[in-house]
């Protein structure tokens, strides 16, 4: 009798794992899931220790992350300057001081994630890393016509380190050509684990992979950001949207067992359900374009 809860525990896994990555989502669905309404992307998500130094201080539907080191803290993802309020208050609400944050990294060129580095440089005095291959795009992002900021621009496979925290950049290219993945390790009761937040590989409303006059390559670049992700250990799954990684229905869940942020197998779902999306647009534009 014993053995039955286990086969019903494996059986609803089965099914949770067919229903992320069975249907292949199209990119409005994508987009949908990910982006919500403005309401989601305004209201702030309760903040909250995730594992070890890492928190969420992000809202209903932008996914921002605190580090908290003994040199300072670092943020990643600014989101859009009208959210930055909304951070700073879920920083102060988990008892740090916003202007201790020293380094802010970003995600991707795109303004609900990197839109509000200004104004968080201008609270904070952090300093403003980015990626290579967007800053031009961030350097177009000038809300309020405020300059983007950017300290110090960095490549594939460069480091940031503060407090014995380092974290490593990946280029998953595609979404954009800066498309940044960050990898850290978290240590939480004496156990180190792998964290990865994915920069994003959706393939947009309207994107064209197909003879794109400005990306050409722009469909090998997207398979080359897979390929990355695919590379890469993961204990904690985490995104720059927090669909990306199920926030919503993990965080009940905290205290109450294993920690429910690690989920390894969930870093894989999702890196199915986003390549099954751009395979499926991929395919069906090229078809178009041969007719």
């Amino acid at each position: 009798m014993r053995a039955i809860p286990s086969v019903f525990a494996a059986l609803l896994s089965a099914l949770l794992l067919w229903a992320q990555t069975g249907h292949v989502w199209t990119p409005q669905e994508l987009f949908t899931r990910n982006v919500g309404t403005k309401e989601d992307q305004d209201t702030a998500f309760p903040p909250h220790k995730m594992i070890g130094n890492l928190y969420y201080v992000g809202t209903r539907s932008l996914g921002s992350f605190l580090i908290s080191t003994p040199a300072g803290l670092i943020l990643i993802n600014s989101d859009y300057e009208r959210t930055v309020p909304v951070i700073k208050s879920s920083v102060e609400k988990l008892g740090f001081k916003f202007t201790d944050i020293k380094i802010l990294l970003g995600s991707h060129a795109h303004g609900d994630h990197m839109e509000g580095d200004a104004l968080v440089k201008e609270l904070s005095g952090a300093k403003v890393i980015a990626m290579a291959e967007d800053v031009p795009a961030l350097q177009r992002m000038t809300p309020g016509g405020k300059p983007h900021p950017i300290d110090q621009i960095i490549h594939d496979g460069d480091t940031v380190t503060l407090g014995g925290t380092t974290l490593t950049a990946h280029l998953t290219p595609g979404h954009t050509r800066g498309c940044t993945t960050w990898s850290f390790q978290v240590t939480d009761a004496g156990k180190t684990y792998d964290a990865v937040i994915i920069g994003s590989m959706g393939v947009n409303p309207g994107f064209i992979l197909v003879n794109n006059k400005d990306t050409p390559k722009i469909a090998e670049e997207y398979m080359h950001g897979f390929e990355v992700l695919r590379s890469l250990k993961c204990d904690i799954p985490l995104g720059s949207h927090p669909a990306m990684f199920r926030l919503q229905e993990k965080y009940p869940k905290l205290g109450q067992g294993p920690n429910p942020y690690i989920d390894p197998q969930g870093f894989q779902n999702e890196i199915e359900i986003e390549y099954s999306a751009f395979k499926s647009t991929y395919d069906q534009q090229l078809k178009d374009a041969r007719k």
